[in-house]
């Protein structure tokens, strides 16, 4: 198969109708905090005992087309002894795999991170892909005030989202590009609205520089939405501004926007994806690609009980019912109960 080809075939399975990627990518300390939050510690055991078990949810691959995976968990094998890429494969989803190497300070821009990980990643990338994984996710972190992110930090991070995405492209793997703008703070959702616009707009300038096929990529981006400490706006204020900023930014070639929850609790982030999806047709397939929004209730009721084991896949299965309902605007609350 041509490389041409793999993007299209990946691309054709991850965006589909009704169906978004699930986020089961955490590092080491953040499935720790995850853990830790249910009572359980964070072992190489229990890490693969979870996500055993959440990948084996029957019915899983009704709502979810894919699921991003950390390094450790594309080399292993469930608890049937089965690679976890192949297991996945099984629900007829398609494995993934986050590639960055997470954030660091930016030089002589106080405030600012970028995101490293570049080095060797043309090498990585062949071992992932012989492992399974067919998409690929590097998240770029922008903090928000009302100097920050500075110009600097916009373009830098930019010009590396860009530059791993032609890398991926190159290998027949789908870029999965993710430009978190944090939801810390106090900011406003209209200074929400001009970051998001600012950093987007400046992706696409990059994308296009380094020739990435627009067609062959999926945007993991942030709803519109005001800061943790500001008031918060209701689902049809954050849709509207965050559709108004993405008509102007976004090109319609791209065929998928799947949102991130970015602190967003599980009903918020369905809710507001639903709105989204309530005001008509767009140019673009918009769903999901949650981690915690999709995860939380459902480490909640495993709490590291083998036993707990049906009651997890219950509620992953629950929400990523509900977030398919919400990719067509089809969510209701009483849906919750």
């Amino acid at each position: 198969m041509s490389i041409q080809n793999e993007l299209l075939s990946t691309i054709q399975s991850l965006v589909q109708p009704g169906k978004g990627i699930l986020a089961a990518d955490e590092s080491h300390p953040t499935i720790a905090k995850r853990f830790k939050a249910v009572g359980v510690e964070s072992t190489e055991d229990k890490r693969r005992e979870y996500r055993s078990l959440i990948f084996s949810t029957p019915g899983l691959g009704d709502y979810v087309s894919g699921v991003i995976l950390f390094e450790e968990t594309l080399g292993q094998n469930s608890l049937d002894n089965v690679p976890m890429a192949k297991l996945l494969e099984s629900q007829g989803i398609v494995p993934g795999i986050k590639v960055d190497k997470g954030k660091k300070s930016l030089i002589n821009a106080p405030g600012d991170e970028i995101t490293y990980g570049l080095d060797g990643l043309d090498d990585r990338l062949e071992i992932y892909k012989n492992q399974g994984a067919r998409f690929a996710k590097w998240r770029a972190v922008y903090n928000i005030s009302d100097s920050l992110p500075s110009r600097q930090a916009v373009t830098a991070n930019a010009e590396m989202l860009a530059r791993y995405a032609a890398l991926c492209q190159s290998l027949g793997i789908v870029p999965i590009v993710e430009p978190e703008v944090l939801i810390d703070g106090d900011h406003t959702l209209e200074r929400a609205a001009d970051v998001n616009e600012a950093v987007i707009a400046e992706v696409f300038n990059a994308l296009r520089r380094h020739q990435v096929q627009l067609e062959g990529i999926i945007l993991k981006p942030s709803m519109v939405t005001p800061g943790k400490a500001c008031a918060k706006a209701s689902p049809e204020e954050v849709a509207e501004a965050t559709l108004r900023v993405f008509r102007r930014v976004v090109p319609a070639a791209v065929p998928g926007i799947n949102f991130l929850s970015g602190g967003q609790t599980p009903e918020e982030a369905t809710a507001n994806l639903n709105a989204i999806n309530s005001l008509g047709r767009q140019p673009w397939n918009l769903s999901f690609s949650y981690g915690r929004a999709l995860q939380e209730p459902a480490q909640k009721a495993w709490a590291g009980e083998p036993g707990n084991g049906h009651y997890a896949q219950n509620a992953i299965l629950k929400r990523a019912r509900l977030n398919g309902a919400a990719t067509s605007g089809e969510y209701k609350a009483d849906m919750e109960i």
